[in-house]
């Protein structure tokens, strides 16, 4: 069974759709260049998906960005800390708690010092077990 397109341009059988989606040449090469634009962004946006080097290294300078930020942060708040509101020094307890507080509001950077922390007493230690406690 052959499909034959009617005088409305529906063809005749199961389906009755239209021959073309578009009413002229202009019409259709306006969707052509339509989706061509869409696919070409569609592979852009594939190819930096499948970029993961690339990826990798823009989110590490993105953390390191906002380690740099974190930092200054932190030694603002220190350096307020130890000198007090009212420009004297503050007993250690007090220190302590605001350490503690500004801890609390950015804990990824207490995890990395922690980290830091730890790393540093590790090389110590290896340090010291190799060469001895001279």
């Amino acid at each position: 069974m052959t499909d034959a397109t009617s005088r409305d341009g529906t063809r005749s059988g199961s389906t009755a759709q239209p021959v073309g989606g578009a009413k002229g040449p202009d019409e259709l090469r306006r969707q052509i260049e339509q989706t061509r634009g869409e696919l070409g962004d569609t592979v852009e946006e594939l190819a930096g998906k499948a970029d993961v080097k690339g990826r990798a290294k823009a989110r590490a300078a993105d953390l390191k960005d906002r380690a740099g930020a974190m930092t200054v942060h932190l030694r603002g708040s220190a350096g307020h800390t130890v000198r007090g509101e009212a420009g004297r020094a503050d007993p250690p307890s007090r220190r302590a708690r605001h350490a503690v507080r500004a801890g609390l509001g950015h804990p990824r950077a207490v995890l990395v010092a922690g980290a830091a922390a730890g790393v540093a007493v590790a090389a110590s230690l290896a340090r010291r077990h190799r060469h001895g406690p001279c």
